[in-house]
C-alpha cells in the first residue's frame, strides 16, 4: 500500500553477503530521508533472520547463562520468603559448588558442555538450594529462640544431616541409570546424568560443611551492619 522500488544487486568477489548487507543498511540509514525506509526480501531476508537466530543461539550456548539466571531467580524467591536480603546469601553461596562439581564430572568423563548440561545446571540450582534451605531455616529458627550463631549453625548441621544425605543419595542413585545409559540417544542421557550425578555429589559433600559456615558469616556480617547503622541500640538505657 506504499510506493516501493525493488533493488537487486550482488557483492564483489571476495566480499561476503553479510558485509554487503551491512554496507547497504549503513548507506540507507545515512542517505535515505526520514520518510523512507527499507526492508529485505527473499534470500537476504532469510539470511537476516538466520543471523538473529545465531545470536540467540550464541547466548543460549553460554554454559553459565541458565545457571546464573536460575541462581538469581532462587535468590529473589528466598529474599521474598525470608523478607531479608542477607539470609538468602547463605543459601545461594553454595550454588557455585554445583557448577564446579558438574563441570569436573563432565570433564573427567570426556564430554562437552552442551544444552543438556545446562539443563542439569538448572536442576542442580534447585537441589543445592533445597539442601541449604534445610540447614539455614532450622538455624534461623534456633537463633530466634535465643541460641547463638555458632550453636544454631552446628545444631542445624547435625539435625539436618540425615534428611539431606537420604534425599541427596536417593536422587544420585536415581540418575545413575542415565550415567550408564546405552542404546539410541544414550549420549544425551549420559551427558545430563553425568552433570547432575557429579554436581549432586559435590553439593552434598560441600554443602554439609560450607552451608553452616555461610550462615554464621552472613549473620555475623548483617549483625555488624545493623550495629553500625544504629549505634545507640547497644545502650540498654536508650
Amino acid at each position: 500500500m506504499f510506493p516501493a522500488a525493488p533493488i537487486n544487486g550482488a557483492s564483489l568477489p571476495g566480499v561476503s553477503t553479510g558485509d554487503a548487507l551491512r554496507t547497504m543498511e549503513s548507506l540507507s540509514d545515512k542517505e535515505l530521508p526520514r520518510n523512507m525506509t527499507y526492508e529485505w526480501t527473499e534470500l537476504s531476508f532469510l539470511q537476516k533472520q538466520s543471523s538473529k537466530v545465531e545470536q540467540f543461539r550464541d547466548l543460549r550456548n553460554n554454559p553459565f547463562s541458565a545457571f546464573a539466571l536460575g541462581a538469581v531467580l532462587v535468590f529473589f524467591v528466598l529474599a521474598g520468603l525470608y523478607e531479608s536480603w542477607s539470609l538468602p546469601l547463605a543459601v545461594v553461596l553454595v550454588v557455585p559448588m554445583c557448577l564446579l562439581s558438574a563441570l569436573a564430572g563432565v570433564a573427567l568423563a570426556g564430554m562437552d558442555v552442551n544444552i543438556f548440561v545446562q539443563v542439569g545446571f538448572v536442576v542442580l540450582v534447585g537441589l543445592a538450594c533445597k539442601n541449604a534451605i534445610l540447614i539455614v531455616e532450622f538455624a534461623r529458627d534456633r537463633q530466634q529462640e535465643g541460641a547463638s550463631r555458632f550453636d544454631a549453625a552446628v545444631e542445624a548441621a547435625k539435625v539436618r544431616l540425615r534428611p539431606i544425605v537420604m534425599t541427596s543419595f536417593a536422587f544420585i542413585l536415581g540418575v545413575l541409570p542415565l550415567v550408564i545409559a546405552q542404546g539410541a540417544g544414550a549420549e544425551m542421557r549420559r551427558t545430563l546424568g553425568t552433570a547432575v550425578f557429579a554436581g549432586m555429589i559435590g553439593v552434598t559433600l560441600f554443602g554439609l560443611f560450607l552451608t553452616p559456615v555461610f550462615f554464621y558469616v552472613v549473620r555475623w556480617f548483617s549483625g555488624q551492619v545493623k550495629r553500625r547503622e544504629s549505634p545507640l541500640s547497644t545502650n540498654p538505657e536508650k
